[in-house]
């Protein structure tokens, strides 16, 4: 295990260094002054920016910059946004753990949705219901999560009413921000209308969330038929059988536990896809994430915003690979030396 862990940390240092480099070198791709671009101050006059330039070492060459880059950015400088001259910073404080709410709501819904229908199919392999199901996940995937979100919208919001189509709660409600996970701060908000507070945000992000669950819930459908069919197959399986235990005794005492130990590494690879998906589905339904404020960053040309929105979602992402890859490693030791080659 302590292998392991080295060789992960390891990738980890190193993947945030090439990060950090390509986020830097940004600055110098987009058009314009890079220091401009790299603090997002438009409005400084030439002694102000000459001041700057001293200030993130671009009198001296390439390698001072960016260790001065790094160590703005690990004191939470991380600019000003271009188009409203806010810091960055508490800019995605504020709007990351939204959209981290989102995707781990749609994930939740994928999980539940797919995991209990791919073993369905699995159950009945090559009947009728494992072909059905199939040739539902690959409808699924196949639909643009654009054109689903709109036809969402036009569905339940405008025509039966059931589920509003835009926000992360209604206008009514005023519930400070503590952690930036809505669901949390409503609970912990002493606000005595909570709990009609706590109903809105449920209704807000059911159709959102739905939305970018579909595509990952067929990748689970398929991903778990698989696992359960391999899981039948192996010799373990077979003794049971041989000993007399029913089929249902032996998925539901045997295959199903170790299908799911198949299927914890996919779940933080499909998360990626799942933050993926939330980027889109926060313009359609006006959802308060950093996919929302990134893309419309990207429309403005907020270059400043676009290096440090950028760095940030991909830090977290492949943090979000590190803690999968220790999760699935303490439940299954067997795969630390498959995998990684430890002994």
């Amino acid at each position: 295990m302590l292998i392991f862990t080295l060789r992960r940390l390891t990738l980890f240092f190193f993947t945030l260094v090439i990060l950090s480099v390509f986020a830097f070198s940004l600055c110098y791709l987009f058009p314009g002054e890079p220091i401009v671009n790299l603090t997002g101050r438009i409005n400084d006059n030439a002694a102000q920016l000459a001041a700057l330039k001293l200030q993130y070492h671009f009198n001296e060459n390439v390698f001072f910059q960016y260790i001065s880059y790094l160590k703005h950015i690990f004191s939470g400088n991380f600019g000003l946004a271009m188009n409203n001259q806010l810091p960055i910073g508490p800019l995605i404080s504020k709007l990351l753990p939204a959209t981290i709410e989102l995707s781990l709501v749609a994930l939740l819904i994928a999980l539940f949705i797919g995991i209990p229908v791919g073993f369905i199919a699995a159950i009945f392999h090559r009947k009728p219901i494992d072909n059905t199901i199939l040739i539902l996940s690959m409808i699924g995937y196949s639909i643009p999560v654009f054109w689903l979100g709109l036809i969402a919208i036009l569905i339940f919001s405008i025509y039966l009413g059931w589920l509003p189509s835009s926000g992360g709660i209604g206008l009514i409600y005023e519930i400070k921000s503590v952690t930036g996970i809505q669901f949390i701060d409503i609970l912990m908000s002493d606000n005595p209308f909570k709990w009609q507070a706590f109903r809105s945000a449920t209704m807000h992000i059911i159709l959102p969330a739905t939305v970018i669950a579909i595509a990952p819930a067929t990748i689970f459908i398929r991903l778990a038929r698989t696992a359960m069919l391999e899981v039948l197959d192996t010799n373990y399986i077979k003794s049971a059988q041989a000993k007399g235990l029913t089929f249902f005794e032996i998925i539901y005492q045997h295959a199903i536990r170790n299908a799911l130990m198949k299927m914890i590494l996919h779940v933080g690879l499909q998360f990626v896809n799942l933050m993926t998906f939330a980027m889109i589905t926060e313009v359609i339904f006006s959802w308060p994430g950093i996919g929302r404020w990134l893309i419309n960053s990207i429309y403005q040309r907020d270059y400043t915003a676009i290096q440090s929105g950028l760095l940030v979602l991909s830090t977290f992402i492949f943090i979000v690979h590190i803690l999968t890859d220790f999760f699935y490693a303490a439940l299954n030791p067997i795969a630390r030396g498959k995998r990684f080659g430890s002994r």
